[in-house]
């Protein structure tokens, strides 16, 4: 196979540092220092998952989607906080706005992360970078790490090489002694699935997924991710900045307390989730023709069940009525841990259609 070669953009791949952690040191800054975690409803005797957690509580073991009685297991002295997603939501913002400020070409890739394509200007990547850390302290008094390299690939895995505050930049020359002796976790794409898969083979690290011949990835992984594979792992990348997207779908979950087998709390609480969920279409101004429910039982086996529509609606009672019909195909025999409701098939709504 002939490698593409590497186009000569300047992409800047901007990451706050602990973000959620540092929005709440910042509004309460007797937390510095303190191990901190964020996640549910910030109570860890309680069901609910770690959304971040400070460098400081990252010492004791704590991540990301860990459950967080494990969390306090780990580390009983952190601070537990609720998450509070209008706050972070505001700094958010106010970060980007530095951000647009400072380039024409965003792409918003989460509350907490942005790339910029510099490749028009004439400033050094370094004075960029000091602009926008500047910039964004000045605007949120926070910290952010940056990474800046030919392409969102390269870009993405050095701004988590100097963490916190850090500013990494990679060439194509980079490749070979800085990106190839990482773990093939670090490379972007490649999940846990795959990472256990290619483990069982003896790759351990980028360079050696690299050495791997064209053809065994394809026959391993298919011709689409197997050809992923094959130039992520050279560092190769020509995907553009999206700058606009639509969404795909609209969800709303739910996990109980307690586990519940009680009817009119499982169909209540399917009633509120349409609603939400309908609250999230008509916001932003799609209708939906799929609707679909997930039912976790307490032994952690989950089920889902879809209804298509006749045509897209954000209707609440069609929406609803959907999910009833789609709660019915499935025999709730045990109590139930968590339930879901999302939308699919999306359409934009005509400017004249009524929600009802």
């Amino acid at each position: 196979m002939i490698c593409k070669k590497p186009s000569a953009r300047r992409i800047l791949h901007i990451d706050m540092d602990a973000f959620f952690a540092a929005v709440e040191e910042k509004r309460n800054p007797q937390l510095k220092g303190k191990p901190v975690v964020i996640g549910g409803m910030g109570d860890p005797s309680k069901r609910g998952v770690v959304a971040t957690a400070n460098y400081e509580a990252r010492k004791y073991g704590i991540h990301s989607a860990m459950p967080l009685r494990t969390a306090y297991k780990l580390c009983p002295r952190a601070v537990f906080l609720p998450v509070d997603y209008e706050a972070y939501a505001a700094s958010s913002r106010q970060f980007k706005s530095v951000l647009l400020s400072i380039a024409d070409i965003m792409e918003d890739v989460g509350i907490d992360e942005a790339y910029l394509d510099v490749s028009g200007k004439t400033e050094s990547n370094e004075v960029i970078a000091e602009r926008i850390k500047t910039g964004i302290y000045q605007k949120t008094g926070l910290t952010c790490s940056i990474g800046i390299a030919p392409n969102k690939l390269l870009a993405k895995i050095a701004s988590d090489m100097e963490k916190p505050d850090g500013l990494t930049m990679l060439t194509e020359n980079d490749i070979a002694s800085r990106i190839w002796p990482l773990p093939i976790r670090k490379l972007y794409g490649l999940g846990p699935k795959t990472e256990e898969r290619l483990k069982k083979t003896g790759i351990e690290t980028i360079g050696q997924l690299a050495a791997l011949p064209f053809e065994f990835l394809i026959q391993s992984f298919g011709p689409s991710y197997g050809e992923y594979l094959y130039e992520a792992s050279r560092g190769i990348d020509d995907s553009p900045l999206v700058t606009h997207w639509e969404p795909k779908s609209f969800s709303r979950e739910t996990t109980f307390q307690v586990d519940v087998q009680d009817w009119q709390v499982i169909a209540r609480t399917i009633a509120e989730l349409s609603k939400e969920v309908v609250s999230d279409l008509q916001h932003k101004g799609y209708c939906a023709r799929t609707v679909t429910i997930k039912i976790r039982f307490d032994d952690f086996h989950t089920f889902t069940r879809a209804c298509s529509l006749e045509k897209a609606t954000a209707a609440e009672e069609v929406i609803r009525k959907a999910a009833f019909s789609c709660l019915k195909r499935i025999e709730l025999h045990r109590r139930v841990r968590l339930i879901g409701v999302r939308v699919t098939n999306l359409e934009k709504a005509a400017n004249d259609a009524s929600p009802a």
